[in-house]
């Protein structure tokens, strides 16, 4: 059955009587707005960022910035300015929320999202040509319009200059900094092994899902808000906090983009339908489904122990199969379960504000989110 969690506090409630107190204190307005808008827009938090992401990526040699810029949807294929289109902005918005949460200025945060964002590009361009993923963000991968090896070398560029933006910096907590963001990327990378080797193998656990989400995903997002913090050397307890949210944050995270990857709709996604069942992904539907013993997980087994091409009917049917076991309910209650208990761990950071409450507000809205 699946678990029911009490609903937290609306988001508009506690906007509204932010806005409420700051009328009654004369201040309504500026200093409220840009967190809170931070919160619910993520085009604010891309804007923060992207000037800095932009510089630091013309920086690098001109194929680069051209494969970089077409990835990041700021160039067309043919190198020529274009507007760029609204996203997620999961990371660069968690590093400036988290770096105002602990009170530190939001320049950290900045530098922080920048780093997160180049490491989190590098991933998207290695994983397309190790998925032969054809589309991202509705439109071409960036190595089926300038090939794999361009593809690759782009994204090695990419995670050398998020180094080097954190260690050209005069920051407190600079060299630690540094060791934080490769130790993520090597977690980051030991979780794309075992998501590809999972592809292949019969059996594999919840167990086992958990530990390569835990690295493939929720590493990044920890350090998403535990690099700022860590930048102006702010207490262990508090990045510990912070830590604790970005684990489950990101496992809430994963297990909602493997629903979107079955379920989701591509014109809202940019990936194609049921993608992740014609590549054999064991998301967590999946390994769910197969995990309960059922009639329908005896013909998934079957269809994922074939060699034969998925077709779209096959990868439809299997859908329901995964439904019928409860296993998407399950899936879902899992995500909602890990977003309850990142907001928990904010409670253990001691304190409250508008930053909090953005990362509370963006918690809340990842196991809803349908992109």
């Amino acid at each position: 059955m699946v678990e029911e969690l009490r609903p937290l506090p609306g988001r508009r409630r506690r906007q509204a009587e932010h806005g409420r107190e700051a009328r009654e204190r004369g201040e309504a307005g500026n200093r409220m707005t840009s967190t809170s808008d931070l919160a619910v827009d993520p085009n604010a938090a891309r804007a923060r960022v992207r000037k800095r992401l932009h510089d630091v990526v013309r920086r690098t040699c001109p194929a680069v910035a051209h494969i970089a810029g077409y990835h990041a949807g700021w160039l067309d294929a043919a190198g020529r300015p274009q507007a760029e289109p609204g996203g997620k902005a999961l990371r660069p918005t968690l590093a400036l929320l988290a770096t105002r949460a602990v009170g530190a200025d939001e320049e950290f945060g900045v530098l922080a999202g920048v780093a997160v964002e180049l490491v989190h590009d590098f991933s998207l361009l290695h994983d397309d040509v190790i998925d032969d993923d054809a589309e991202r963000r509705h439109r071409p991968s960036a190595w089926t319009v300038f090939g794999k090896p361009a593809s690759i070398l782009a994204g090695d560029a990419l995670l050398a200059a998020a180094i080097e933006v954190l260690a050209g910096s005069s920051a407190p907590g600079a060299s630690e900094s540094v060791r934080l963001l490769l130790s993520s990327v090597q977690r980051l990378i030991a979780g794309e092994f075992l998501d590809v080797t999972f592809e292949t193998r019969e059996v594999v656990s919840p167990a086992e899902y958990l530990h390569m989400a835990s690295a493939k995903t929720a590493a990044l997002i920890t350090t998403s808000v535990s690099l700022g913090p860590i930048l102006v050397k702010s207490p262990p307890a508090a990045v510990t906090a912070l830590e604790g949210y970005g684990k489950h944050l990101g496992l809430a995270f994963q297990i909602t983009d493997d629903v979107l990857g079955i379920w989701g709709d591509p014109l809202l996604t940019g990936k194609p339908v049921l993608a992740d069942i014609k590549r054999r992904k064991r998301s967590l539907p999946v390994v769910a489904a197969m995990d309960t013993g059922t009639f329908e997980a005896g013909r998934l087994r079957e269809l994922y122990r074939s060699r034969a091409v998925i077709t779209d009917e096959m990868a439809a049917e299997a859908a329901e199969m995964i439904t019928r076991t409860g296993a998407r309910d399950l899936a879902e209650a899992a995500g909602r379960r890990h977003v309850s208990a990142a907001i928990e761990w904010l409670g253990r950071l001691g304190r409250r504000n508008e930053a909090i409450e953005g990362l509370e507000e963006l918690a809340e809205s990842v196991s809803d989110r349908k992109r």
